[in-house]
């Protein structure tokens, strides 16, 4: 049996992503040449938060793409053999532009590789800018997030839970413990 607990309520999650929002605007001296990208399905709901907020605190759109990268996967075999496809909807041209590669969790950075060789099929971004809302450790590549949310040293047998409104009904994120 797991026990749960909750790492960040709803309060929590706003402010993390509010943060980061004003990160992203800090580190690119404003939002010029700026698009977002998010990873289906949770990193998405992220996206959207983030854009929501630049666009209120600099009061300019701010272009958003949606990435689903199941058929980059390196362990497509192992997933089903009907995989779900959510779907990619990248709206603007990649080529020169900074991206901002949004998901909830980064563990061992299999997923952030697998966006990257999406996105690189595209074209050849500036810049591609990591915002994540947990960092758990554990990686197996060599990435790091540009703006995290919340670091959570956890165990291997732990895993982590991101809830958004949007897909879940809730908003929080929670860690679930092996029972010994």
């Amino acid at each position: 049996m797991k026990e749960a607990a909750v790492l960040m309520d709803e309060a929590a999650v706003k402010r993390a992503v509010t943060r980061i929002s004003h990160e992203i605007i800090e580190k690119n001296e404003g939002l010029e040449n700026i698009a977002i990208i998010g990873i289906q399905r949770r990193g998405v709901s992220m996206a959207k938060m983030i854009r929501e907020n630049l666009e209120q605190i600099e009061g300019i759109k701010v272009p958003l793409g949606i990435l689903d990268i199941t058929f980059y996967r390196d362990d497509l075999s192992k997933l089903s053999a009907h995989p779900v496809v959510n779907g990619t909807h990248i709206p603007f041209d990649v080529n020169n532009t900074k991206i901002i590669l949004v998901d909830d969790v980064l563990f061992t950075g299999r997923t952030i590789r697998s966006a990257i060789d999406n996105i690189f099929d595209m074209g050849r971004p500036a810049c591609i800018q990591l915002a994540i809302l947990i960092d758990r450790g554990h990686r197996q590549l060599p990435f790091r997030a540009d703006y995290v949310g919340k670091n959570v040293p956890t165990s291997i047998h732990e895993s982590i839970k991101v809830a958004f409104d949007d897909v879940d009904g809730k908003t929080n994120v929670v860690l679930n413990k092996e029972a010994e």
